[in-house]
């Protein structure tokens, strides 16, 4: 009998509370409950504003924005004069080839060209790294001219791969003013066997052969004081002889590589550059005085070499 009063009780409550809050509502107000209450539904609360969705910038200027410092770096290449101007502007190329590869990785690109933009960063990013190994190249003087790391620069598959990026880019409605500099075709010079590089007076009796058992071309020097006086150019697998070489005593270095430029007296690629550690003494007397080096290591050899710097390297 107690449960079933209380739960009437409880009922009564609830619909007096029920009525109380429906009271509330229709007074909250003031003069024009349904207007007031509708402005109330509409507010965001004090000091809340709604941000606009940002509209993304045009993919055209963004990417001429990103193609452009590139295109302006390669330009620069025409104007190196050294090999040291040209690893400059090969810091350049790197710098802008990677930081175009990023923005555009990031960019927003209209659906049609996705795959072009794919193509154009991955293109980028192997430009860098071609520029990188030029530079790194010319460090090691595996290219010790200027034309030789140009041509080499113009070789890189990643420079070819943006260029056909930017033709895709363009036909899809999105040009650039992208443009590859001429660049020099590389090349394989090199002289008949046993010719003088440089040729002194050879007025004397002493005899100077050379054995050529490397894998690359060479110009063996003899020298005074620092000074190449008789320069022979020996070739890959190949023997020469100096004849008629003046008293005195000489030192003997060795540049080896690959393309000889006649105007520059000098290999173009994998440069090296070595010197004799003993000097070679010819006299005139009751014999004649004949030496022989071999140019390439061997077992029982009797005569070391060590490297010279280039820069301290006699020019034939």
């Amino acid at each position: 009998m107690r449960f079933v009063g209380s739960e009437r009780f409880v009922g009564k409550a609830g619909l007096a509370v029920g009525t109380a809050l429906v009271l509330a509502a229709c007074s909250g107000g003031g003069g024009g409950g349904s207007t007031g209450g509708s402005s109330a539904a509409g507010s965001a609360g004090p000091g809340v504003s709604a941000k606009p969705t940002p509209t993304p910038a045009p993919y055209g200027p963004v990417l001429s924005a990103s193609v452009d410092p590139v295109t302006t770096a390669l330009a620069q290449v025409a104007g190196a004069k050294s090999l040291s101007d040209l690893d400059t502007v090969l810091g350049g190329v790197v710098t802008s080839a990677q930081g175009a590869a990023k923005t555009l990785s990031k960019a927003d690109k209209p659906p049609a060209v996705s795959t072009e933009q794919s193509e154009l960063v991955e293109a980028m990013t192997s430009l860098a790294t071609d520029a990188g190994k030029v530079r790194s190249d010319i460090k090691f003087h595996d290219v010790c001219a200027l034309s030789s790391a140009e041509a080499e620069l113009g070789t890189s598959q990643g420079l070819a791969a943006v260029s056909a990026a930017l033709t895709k880019m363009t036909t899809a409605g999105y040009p650039t003013t992208f443009a590859v500099p001429p660049l020099p075709q590389q090349q394989s010079r090199s002289l008949d066997n046993g010719t003088m590089v440089r040729k002194g007076k050879l007025r004397g009796e002493g005899a100077f052969k050379v054995e050529n058992g490397g894998k690359t071309d060479a110009v063996v020097s003899l020298a005074l004081n620092g000074k190449a006086v008789h320069s022979v150019f020996v070739g890959k697998g190949q023997h020469a002889d100096v004849k008629g070489v003046e008293d005195g005593t000489y030192e003997v270095y060795v540049s080896d590589g690959a393309d000889w430029d006649s105007d520059a007296k000098g290999f173009t690629r994998d440069c090296h550059f070595t010197k004799f550690e003993d000097t070679f003494s010819f006299e005139t007397g009751r014999t004649v005085t004949s030496w022989e080096i071999t140019i390439q290591p061997v077992v029982d050899g009797n005569a070391k070499t060590v490297d010279v710097d280039p820069n301290a390297f006699p020019q034939p």
